[in-house]
């Protein structure tokens, strides 16, 4: 979870530079007037993002700081379609509450819109929980895991390797 909320914090800046490079490109000047514009470049450079990344190191920043590491079943690096299957499929802990905000008309209630989405988050994170393997059902359906991987510590300058008798 913690890499969760640390991902978040480094999606803002990337969501804040999409918006600075999206809005003079398309003369906005109103974050209201063209923001279904700016949401799909959003959702395009968060999943460009995420692809990027897990193709390369099948680590993202903040996977990197809590040795998490995103491989397929069998361990090996995901290609740029599992990685996109994946992306789209991790909207699945905001979907089900973002339609439900949508159809009950809750877009002006802050209340309701964070008892939704956090709602919604928990039902995930507790399916997720009663998994056998505890996985998320977006990693299921992919066909991808999170791994744990610890750094190999580096040997100190100077010091004998590991089993020199010297």
């Amino acid at each position: 979870m913690a890499a969760f909320l640390y991902e978040g914090v480094l999606l803002f800046g990337v969501v804040v530079l999409t918006a600075l490079i999206y809005s003079p490109l398309t003369n906005q000047r109103h974050a209201l007037k063209g923001q279904h514009g700016l949401q799909a470049a959003c959702f395009v450079v968060i999943g460009l993002y995420f692809i990027w990344f897990w193709c390369r190191g099948g680590q993202t920043l903040a996977q990197k700081t809590w040795h998490l590491r995103l491989v397929d079943l069998k361990g090996a690096p995901v290609s740029p379609w599992r990685a996109l299957l994946r992306y789209l499929l991790a909207w699945l802990w905001f979907m089900p509450a973002l339609v439900t905000i949508g159809l009950m008309g809750w877009t002006h209630s802050p209340g309701a819109l964070w008892s939704a989405v956090l709602g919604g988050m928990a039902a995930y994170l507790l399916i997720a929980r009663l998994h056998p393997r505890r996985q998320f059902l977006h990693d299921v359906l992919a066909g991808t895991q999170i791994i744990t991987q610890r750094p190999v510590p580096r040997p100190k300058p100077g010091s004998a390797p590991v089993g020199d008798p010297s």
